[in-house]
């Protein structure tokens, strides 16, 4: 098989990934082996190429938003059958015994494997994954609509959750429920329709036009820079920018009681914060780490519900390079997915 592998972590101006001619890999027991038809393209996928995140293995195949059709089944693997359109996400095993795992954090799994970190994932032809890791695609997606939604939808709803941003009444806006989000990408114009969904009124700071166009079109209350501030204060906010610079900004423009999460897998350096300025008022100040198949399955039961939009830019399995410096550079849209 086909698939864009890395060798070693260097710049994404490198072009780090090479083509290469693969053994088809055959399922694990337990596993599935899947037909893989298109993949996102993530930040973590550019931390993980540029050496942010450490493989625990080299030669890698990055990839975890895959969506593809089922080949083969392990032995004993159930749930599914050849044909079946399915996904496979960021978390690709865990214990289900640690302390994390029996509180129902299995996100934070002391033994956790990840798709794309500690084995190969969907910039090939084929991968495998565990078949209680994988994920039923809605129907009516088609494979580039559905990749975004495996890990910009899967950790963008988590951050919501760990806002405590929960579903509004059918005609109000609820109480607690100016949200903020802090750079407007793959997650976040995911986000925008989620929270909107629940009446929460949406705040959107970007520096990107195409970026606060897209945030306008899909229902934005208010449209600005970081370093604006906002109409009114804001209840709960999100950084999806890998920007420390912006958490002091984000803290300030909250409301008393107020939430800030970070929801990147990294970030550069936070500036010192002041107490009494930043975060007395009992403000929280929380991070989203990885996500839980239970995060999935509801993200995608919202999918199915509200018919979730998303936004692409296709390009084929040669260009991953290419997609993951645009990702870089914020010269994409929204997200981008490789054809395969």
């Amino acid at each position: 098989m086909i698939a864009m592998q890395l060798l070693a972590p260097a710049p994404i101006e490198s072009a780090p990934l090479r083509a290469a001619e693969l053994p088809m890999p055959e399922p694990a027991a337990g596993e599935l082996l899947v037909r893989v038809r298109a993949c996102g393209v993530c930040h973590t996928d550019l931390h993980v190429a540029e050496g942010d995140l450490t493989p625990s293995r080299l030669p890698i195949v990055p990839g975890h938003q895959a969506v593809g059709v089922v080949e083969k089944l392990g032995a004993g693997a159930a749930g599914f059958k050849p044909g079946d359109h399915v996904g496979i996400a960021w978390l690709r095993w865990a214990c289900g015994a640690c302390r994390f795992c029996a509180a129902g954090n299995e996100n934070l799994c002391e033994r956790a494997k990840f798709t794309g970190l500690d084995a190969d994932g969907g910039y090939a032809q084929f991968a495998c994954v565990p078949a209680d890791f994988a994920y039923p695609i809605p129907e009516g997606y088609r494979d580039h609509e559905a990749a975004p939604l495996l890990c910009a939808g899967i950790v963008g709803y988590r951050a919501l959750r760990r806002c405590g941003i929960r579903p509004g009444g059918p005609s109000t806006i609820a109480q607690g429920r100016r949200l903020g989000l802090y750079g407007f990408g793959a997650s976040a114009h995911i986000v925008i329709q989620i929270a909107r969904h629940w009446k929460c009124e949406v705040y959107v700071f970007t520096r990107a036009e195409r970026h606060q166009k897209l945030a306008r079109e899909l229902g934005a209350a208010w449209v600005g820079r970081a370093e604006q501030e906002p109409p009114r204060k804001l209840d709960s906010a999100i950084s999806f920018a890998p920007a420390g610079a912006l958490v002091p900004e984000m803290l300030r423009a909250l409301e008393k009681g107020g939430t800030v999460a970070l929801a990147g897998v990294a970030m550069s350096a936070t500036p010192p914060l002041d107490y009494r300025r930043d975060l007395y008022h009992e403000k929280s100040l929380t991070s989203v780490a990885n996500a839980t198949r239970q995060d999935g399955r509801e993200l995608l039961a919202l999918a199915r519900e509200m018919r979730i939009e998303t936004r692409t830019e296709l390009f084929p399995l040669s260009d991953a390079n290419r997609a993951l410096r645009m990702v870089k550079e914020s010269r994409v849209e929204a997200s981008a997915v490789l054809m395969i």
